[in-house]
């Protein structure tokens, strides 16, 4: 979806323009919020807080941590019910694989998402709306807005809607990357693979974790994620994408 010929209500745009633009963004969500506060502060990011003198709490941030954990609750409840027969380590991988940040940002994007961001003027020149990250976030923050406004049902709502075709269509692999990558270096003699942390940034309740990846003989490479658990599946996703293991980080050969 282009964005740049995107129409971008202004934060500063008069409240009766803000109020319909809005309104055709609950459209979107299928959930009319009683507390619209709710929704102005899931679209607004840490950029426009600063830039524009709002309360410290304004920001997208905690909606973001809240959001999160309603889709994971969610996604894992449609799996268990689409999947009997799936053992417990099969509905781990799907659910790692639904809930990662690249498709939230997919489904920002498809639902117009981006037009409603609020960006500080230095975030948006740098193509702030266009951004995988800020994307993905503002759309947990969305979940957990209608989390808080309408209850578990209305969030269901959402991500049912929104998942669950890609709940069924997906076809990443059944086994994790690494267990695959410590089996693919111990049949060939290889030492287990090790894993450290590089990189840690974000706040307490949101980390970012940077994991390194050495495997005997081989150059190490990194991986990134939410969680230390995330950074070092990444990882070594990466080595067996690199070693031509996978085809790619969603399909294994």
């Amino acid at each position: 979806m282009a964005l740049d010929g995107a129409r971008q209500p202004h934060l500063h745009a008069p409240v009766n323009a803000r109020a319909d633009t809005l309104s055709g963004l609950e459209a979107k969500l299928g959930h009319r919020f009683r507390d619209r506060a709710l929704l102005e502060r899931a679209l607004t990011h840490p950029s426009a807080v600063a830039e524009n003198q709002l309360a410290p709490d304004a920001s997208y941030q905690r909606l973001e941590f809240l959001g999160d954990r309603v889709l994971a609750l969610v996604i894992a409840d449609m799996l268990i019910a689409a999947f009997p027969d799936a053992e417990e380590g099969e509905l781990a991988r799907r659910l790692t694989g639904l809930v990662r940040n690249e498709s939230c940002a997919e489904v920002a994007l498809e639902i117009g998402l981006p037009a409603w961001i609020r960006l500080g003027d230095g975030e948006a020149q740098s193509g702030g709306r266009r951004k995988a990250a800020i994307l993905g976030d503002v759309c947990e923050a969305v979940i957990g807005a209608l989390f808080l406004d309408g209850g578990l049902e209305v969030a269901r709502g959402f991500v049912e809607a929104n998942w669950r075709a890609r709940m069924t269509n997906w076809t990443g692999p059944l086994r994790d990357a690494k267990t695959t990558l410590q089996e693919w270096a111990q049949g060939r003699g290889l030492a287990t693979p090790r894993y450290a942390i590089v990189g840690r940034s974000g706040p307490d309740h949101a980390p970012h974790f940077l994991v390194e990846v050495g495997v005997e003989g081989l150059a190490p490479l990194t991986g990134e994620g939410r969680s230390r658990r995330e950074a070092e599946q990444r990882a070594a996703t990466a080595v067996l994408v690199r070693e031509g293991v996978w085809r790619s980080e969603t399909h294994a050969v």
